[in-house]
């Protein structure tokens, strides 16, 4: 039985379905269990925490049986032992039969969840940190009821929340949308009833994390006339300030309608983050 964390949030016990590699760098992952029924979004960037196997290992090791304590239990297992824990956002919930998908960034060196999903089979057993309520914290998408422009941004990482967030717009909403990728092959095609235009930003360079690429492209754009713009933005936390800084402080766009978040730092695991509190 799973161990409740707090009242917005509960342990999921999952196993893989079945994998599908998206493009170069990217693999999507579907999760199945019986403890699915009790999870619950509504949200389109709804974040989610992960815990993995180390090779070797039949199942993620997180001591649940502690209950509140669980965390301090984690902590002091071996770090060889302790489950790896990683952020991702969902990109799909489905019913009968519940499934979600979560997408996964492959890089080089392969870091300890990049490699876990490129080698996942149907099977694999993980555990999940995901909401049992439908509206709660971990969802940061939340649009004014007044936006009447949606202007989006986000690296590889925000890809899957990105993609989620334009396909559930409705008819009549305006939304304009920069995506950076590392290859050609990682450019998908959501499917929306919005206007949306979607314009994807591949790398030259493949070592340029978080490189100036989106900031230029975005000063260099015009965007539709809006009294009422609300801007969303995700990824490497350094290029996520500097766009911050270009909407509130170059365009002028009220700091409160400008969403962002750091999904990861140039150089730093999220192990390091974590410890900074990040």
């Amino acid at each position: 039985m799973s161990t409740a964390v707090a009242a917005e949030f509960r342990f999921f016990s999952l196993r893989v379905v079945r994998t599908r590699r998206l493009g170069p760098s990217l693999v999507r992952v579907t999760f199945g269990g019986e403890e699915l029924r009790d999870f619950h979004s509504d949200g389109r960037d709804q974040s989610l925490s992960l815990f993995l196997p180390h090779p070797g290992q039949d199942a993620p090791a997180v001591p649940v049986e502690l209950g509140d304590g669980w965390w301090q239990g984690w902590r002091d297992l071996p770090e060889d032992v302790r489950a790896v824990m990683r952020s991702y956002t969902l990109r799909e919930l489905r019913r009968e039969p519940d499934e979600i998908d979560i997408d996964f960034v492959l890089h080089e060196p392969a870091g300890p969840a990049s490699g876990w999903a490129a080698r996942a089979a149907a099977g694999d057993r993980v555990l999940l940190i995901g909401p049992a309520v439908a509206d709660n914290r971990a969802i940061r998408f939340r649009p004014p009821a007044d936006t009447d422009l949606m202007v989006l941004w986000g690296d590889e990482t925000a890809v899957p929340a990105v993609c989620a967030i334009v396909e559930s717009l409705p008819a009549g909403t305006r939304a304009r949308v920069w995506l950076e990728v590392r290859h050609f092959g990682d450019i998908q095609e959501p499917v929306t009833e919005a206007d949306a235009e979607i314009t994807w930003l591949v790398r030259q360079d493949q070592g340029a994390e978080g490189s100036p690429m989106a900031l230029d492209a975005l000063r260099d754009a015009q965007l539709p006339p809006a009294e009422h713009p609300y801007v969303w933005i995700a990824g490497e936390s350094g290029c996520v300030k500097a766009l911050r800084r270009h909407f509130v402080g170059e365009r002028g766009i009220d700091r409160r309608r400008v969403t962002f978040v750091g999904y990861w730092r140039h150089g730093l695991t999220e192990e390091q983050l974590r410890e900074l509190g990040e």
